[in-house]
């Protein structure tokens, strides 16, 4: 595992998703999109669900998987969505990710789950476990709990981390990196490449890209608002 740890490093992660509601979501059409970003130099993928588990698989690259509902609830800010119980986890295990992305987050989850069960069945399977934090507080919490990667995934998407701003959670990224020993990576609202340049020299281990680069409709809406401003 310590391999795969090791590819990580220095890395631009791109996070390939769609919605099943957006165009993108097609098969073919993110098959061709995770193609695409590999034909640019793309790595390693963050991709949702065990359907493009499998596809991101396909093309040889190493995959973060994690599942998403179909649609966010209205209280998606209070809730624990991304990978929450042993169930989903199972699925991306069966359809071989080589990460498992889970939310980090100490909200309660359904079914009992903790976030000790899910770290511990995804160790107990050979698969690295990556959790989607939004707090100090959480991140501290799962390197406690043997987590082998901290993502600032959820930083300004949840109650307890206020709202999110326009750029990336610096001040985050540099205390856990300053605070934790194992690999921090910075995720959430990158879109220049100054944005990436300031993480490495923060410390971050790697950076996850993705609505800057394949949500074309986020893309599109981005400029129509300079052009409103």
């Amino acid at each position: 595992m310590n391999s795969i740890i090791e590819k990580l490093k220095g890395q631009i992660i791109v996070s390939s998703q769609a919605m099943p509601d957006e165009p993108f979501y097609q098969e073919e059409c993110m098959k061709a999109m995770m193609q695409s970003v590999i034909n640019g130099g793309a790595k390693i993928l963050r991709v949702a669900g065990a359907r493009d588990v499998k596809m991101a698989k396909e093309l040889g690259v190493t995959v973060i998987g994690l599942t998403k509902p179909n649609k966010l609830p209205e209280n998606w800010k209070s809730i624990v969505y991304i990978t929450p119980t042993l169930k989903e986890v199972d699925e991306l295990i069966n359809a071989d990710a080589d990460i498992i992305a889970f939310d980090g987050t100490s909200r309660p989850r359904k079914g009992n789950c903790t976030l000790k069960d899910i770290v511990e069945r995804i160790h107990d399977k050979g698969k690295l476990a990556m959790a989607d934090i939004s707090t100090f507080e959480e991140g501290l919490n799962c390197a406690n709990l043997n987590a082998d990667i901290i993502s600032t995934t959820l930083a300004g998407y949840t109650n307890e981390s206020g709202e999110a701003g326009k750029t990336p959670d610096f001040e985050l990224l540099e205390k856990l990196v300053k605070a934790t020993a194992i690999p921090v990576i910075l995720e959430g609202r990158i879109w220049e490449q100054k944005d990436v340049q300031k993480a490495f020299d923060i410390g971050a281990y790697a950076v996850v890209i993705g609505s800057a680069i394949t949500r074309p409709q986020l893309i599109v809406k981005r400029f129509m608002e300079y052009k409103n401003a």
